[in-house]
């Protein structure tokens, strides 16, 4: 990434200083993962905010590749803010990665006020500092001081005081966040007590000195409190954990205000929607949970809560809009955010489960049964590092990952060989399908040993024979002969079993198919676009045809396929 010495703020200043951001988080991300102790030690921080820079640098780049490599072909202003905004928005983590996504979409909105402006001066820079602080803190529910939002601000203040060009302009913000950030034990008791400075503001200062770096080529040093090494962080953290005297409640550098007690579940989605919809939608979200962050704007937004009951927070983006890539966390009963006066250690829970769910539906099924949940979206397989991103979510020493696709085998393979460099404990278990999957979740027993739990979760899914009902998207030869598109498809275990016509006639031959080797449960999943009554046909006939056999159903929400079965 070339680095621009320059006075004026254009493309590729954006782009450079997406690139040099990336790299400074890269370079911290362990140190700030460490400092992460409000309001509890979950140390995904840096990892977070890592993540989400990492989506903005991919949507940059790519608009610089749209328009080509030589700098007279470079894009507007405009182009290259707004691409940075919108990748930062999709891929933003956790609460610090969403507050980011909005403090760079708040620059944006300045930034790209003129679409025919090439570049920008110092006096642009003070004004886009300045909306993104204030856009970020309209986007909190209930802002807190001390954390990233306190950082944000006085960044823009310093800036506002002062004259140049954006060079200067980004140094006086850089020294302003600094100041600021070595202030928030101040703010907070418990960073104080650790002995430690907010980790969202850390992300933020690091971000700040690439702005820096991209105007002057000097990179500023961070000599704060946060220039410790992670063993004595973590040592400071486990001290202060073990006294009883953390009052922590919510996940992550939360600027939300703390409550005794905590939500089980942290809640992420993006969100298609019109802006009376999102209104609605905060205030129904505000009063299921705390630690609400929503950002965005234009159609699009990021919603990020934490809740006890995470399918009510799913339905209710689903009344608002179209909810995607959903990410459920359970916080789990070794964390503080699921009890009030007993306290248990604030090291990694001891087991945890990761599981990739094609629906929406699924990802509140599995999320209320304990699992981190990855949603695979048809046609958007998520990738190895996104998975590794989950284990991580997950916080715990033993990991189970469930891929619940066959495709994702290799992929799945990769990203557990990682988190096993990472000393996480892992083990795949090759589900092919999310009826598998929730045979193995309902057996999983976090008290038993590893082995043993693992062994008997890989058994239930191994008992349990898959199918699903999809339409055809082209002609092909299969397995039951050749398909139109057009034609309902009746897969068993992966394989063309029926082409019919006719949904419903498609998935009672696939149901007597799959029973007539025997099975005591029928799980079935529809999905949304599957006929209103084929849940209760399927049930009257596995009720009239085989005797001792129950049926199951759940709503998948949008997942490619009509219909899944489960038989075993």
């Amino acid at each position: 990434m070339p680095q621009v010495p320059q006075t004026f703020f254009d493309a590729l200043a954006v782009r450079t200083w997406c690139g040099l951001a990336l790299r400074a988080l890269g370079r911290a991300r362990e140190e700030i993962d460490a400092i992460n102790v409000y309001p509890v030690a979950d140390g995904d921080t840096g990892t977070n905010l890592y993540l989400t820079m990492e989506s903005a640098v991919t949507a940059v780049e790519a608009v610089f590749a749209g328009h080509g490599t030589l700098t007279e072909q470079k894009p507007p202003l405009a182009d290259a803010v707004r691409a940075m905004a919108h990748g930062a928005l999709i891929g933003a983590r956790g609460n610090s990665g969403t507050i980011l996504a909005q403090l760079m979409r708040g620059m944006s909105q300045v930034l790209a006020a003129d679409s025919e402006t090439a570049h920008t001066d110092g006096e642009g820079l003070r004004l886009a500092l300045r909306h993104a602080a204030d856009s970020a803190r309209q986007a909190v529910a209930h802002p807190v001081e001390g954390t990233v939002l306190t950082v944000a601000s006085a960044a823009a203040d310093a800036a506002g005081d002062t004259e140049g060009d954006c060079g200067t302009v980004a140094r006086a913000a850089y020294d302003g966040a600094c100041a600021a950030l070595a202030a928030t034990p101040g703010q907070l008791a418990v960073l104080e007590r650790a002995g430690v400075v907010d980790a969202g503001g850390r992300g933020l200062v690091a971000v700040l000195a690439a702005l820096v770096e991209t105007f002057t080529r000097e990179a500023p040093v961070y000599g704060g409190h946060a220039r410790v090494t992670v063993e004595v962080v973590h040592a400071r953290v486990e001290a202060v954990s073990a006294s009883g005297t953390v009052d922590v409640t919510l996940c992550e550098d939360d600027p939300s205000a703390p409550q005794e007690g905590g939500p089980a579940y942290e809640v992420i989605y993006l969100l298609e929607a019109d802006d009376s919809a999102v209104t609605r939608l905060r205030d129904r979200l505000d009063a299921l949970g705390d630690s609400l962050v929503v950002v965005g704007g234009d159609g699009l937004w990021n919603v990020h809560v934490h809740v006890d009951d995470a399918g009510a927070a799913v339905e209710a983006g689903v009344e608002a809009g179209r909810p995607y890539r959903i990410r459920i966390t359970h916080f789990g009963l070794g964390d503080v955010h699921t009890t009030g006066a007993e306290r248990p250690p604030r090291e990694r829970a001891q087991r945890a489960v990761v599981a990739v769910v094609p629906g929406e539906g699924l990802a509140g099924l599995y999320g209320e049964a304990g699992a981190t949940t990855v949603l695979a979206r048809p046609g958007e397989p998520p990738a190895s590092g996104e998975l590794v991103a989950a284990v991580r979510r997950a916080h715990a020493r033993e990991v189970v990952l469930l891929p619940n696709d066959a495709d994702l085998r290799h992929t799945a393979a990769a990203a557990a060989e990682q988190a096993r460099a990472e000393g996480i404990r892992v083990a795949l278990i090759p589900t092919r399908s999310a009826v598998q999957g929730i045979a193995a979740l309902a057996v999983h027993e976090p008290e038993r040993r590893f082995d043993e739990d693992v062994v008997s979760m890989t058994s239930a899914a191994g008992a349990t024979r898959y199918a699903e009902v999809a339409v055809a998207e082209r002609q092909s030869w299969t397995m039951a002969g050749i398909c139109q598109a057009g034609d309902v498809l009746g897969l068993v275990d992966g394989d063309v079993a029926v082409i019919g016509a006719d949904v419903m006639a498609t998935a009672l031959a696939v149901l007597d198919r799959m029973l007539a080797a025997g099975g005591e449960l029928v799980t079935l999943v529809l999905g949304d676009d599957a006929p209103e009554s084929v849940a209760d046909i399927l049930e009257a006939h596995v009720r009239e045809t085989y005797l001792a056999v129950d049926t199951v159903v759940y709503r998948g929400g949008r997942q490619g396929a009509l219909l899944l079965i489960g038989v075993e």
